[in-house]
């Protein structure tokens, strides 16, 4: 597999501090050549305070110096790859730190009604750290939440089909934006990077999964209306895979996509489970530990202060058998509680009880 980064910050051997322009956000786009126009414009929506960075798919890149603002893009090729394993191997959260948002879009979005200055306004507004632009509805869409209103500036939930949403706070009625041209801000990146798998390229489930990264999620995930794209539907990057058993690239690729949602949804359920597992039993055994520090010293403290005389060591005793009963008791308490948590992990583990969207 070959590499090949280009840009003029390091080909100039630029330090920062001779930089004229530091860009505060990252914008990037995962590009083939058949896309270059639409690219070109949708570059020019973006200032210079936004550094443009284009992954190349389809391994050339020389031909996008026609463009002025190419020179100053930064260019990583490797072909037949997906902006999300892209986006995993080239933008560490510490590599991209001295950014504020970070924008991760496919090529094939048309941003005639689109300002970039205006977005980033409008984000910062209402508090959004994961969001997109929303979407023209005559363009074909999958999810009610990302469709276009007319009469605000942001929307953060939606009615679905009925049965579509378990919790009206939850994917697909809010706290969810889909991954065609999702905004980070830098702290939600730093957290959804990890949650990308590495072998798992095509992203699809993670929009479901964003709200993990942020509280509260329904209040901070969100669609931009007043500044809206329109996505055109054109397979280039499905047609770089190869046919199989008579199937169209294409729906090699789909069925792929289909298989990685389901292996995400699986990894993501076997993580919550070790999570409950771990921190489960630790939170109980926690309290056990601090009822049993507590009840030891309050024995302490009446045989400190109950041995100066036979009267108070008397009532000391006493107490310490009252005590001793209420140890007995307590500790009982907490037993119980560590059984049932274990036979509930036992249940969900035979019975795969937990359910994901």
């Amino acid at each position: 597999m070959e590499c090949i980064i280009r840009t003029s910050v390091f080909t100039e051997r630029k330090s920062l501090k001779d930089l004229t322009n530091k860009p505060k956000y990252l914008v990037t786009f995962t590009v083939g050549l058949s896309q270059m126009n639409n690219i070109d414009a949708a570059v020019t929506k973006f200032s210079e305070d936004f550094q443009i960075l284009l992954f190349h798919y389809d391994g050339r890149t020389s031909e996008w110096d026609q463009f002025e603002w190419s020179k100053r893009a930064i260019h990583i090729s490797v072909r037949k790859q997906t902006k999300w394993w892209y986006a995993k191997r080239f933008l560490h959260p510490d590599v991209v730190a001295s950014y504020d948002y970070i924008f991760i879009w496919d090529e094939d979005l048309g941003v005639e009604h689109f300002n970039a200055e205006k977005y980033i306004r409008l984000v910062k507004k209402h508090g959004l750290e994961i969001s997109q632009p929303a979407l023209e509805p005559n363009s074909g869409l999958t999810w009610q939440m990302t469709k276009r209103r007319d009469d605000r500036e942001v929307h953060k939930s939606t009615d679905e089909k009925p049965g579509w949403c378990s919790n009206q706070r939850l994917p697909p009625c809010a706290a969810f934006v889909e991954i065609m041209a999702p905004v980070f801000s830098r702290e939600a990146w730093r957290c959804v990077w990890h949650m990308i798998q590495n072998d798992l390229v095509h992203g699809w489930g993670l929009d479901f999964a964003l709200r993990r990264c942020v509280e509260p999620a329904h209040e901070k995930i969100g669609v931009v209306d007043s500044q809206w794209i329109v996505h055109q539907f054109v397979p280039s990057l499905g047609n770089q895979g190869e046919s199989e058993n008579g199937k169209a690239p294409w729906e090699g690729v789909r069925e792929r996509c289909t298989n990685e949602w389901a292996m995400f949804q699986d990894r993501l359920a076997n993580a919550d489970e070790s999570y409950f597992v771990q921190h489960g039993k630790s939170r109980i055994l926690h309290e056990t530990f601090q009822e049993i520090l507590r009840i030891l010293l309050s024995v302490s403290a009446i045989y400190h202060f109950g041995g100066a005389a036979k009267p108070f060591r008397k009532m000391a005793f006493q107490q310490l058998r009252d005590i001793e009963a209420d140890l007995v008791c307590k500790l009982w308490v907490h037993l119980t509680q560590y059984l049932l948590f274990k036979s509930y992990i036992i249940i969900i583990k035979k019975k795969k009880l937990i359910k994901y969207l």
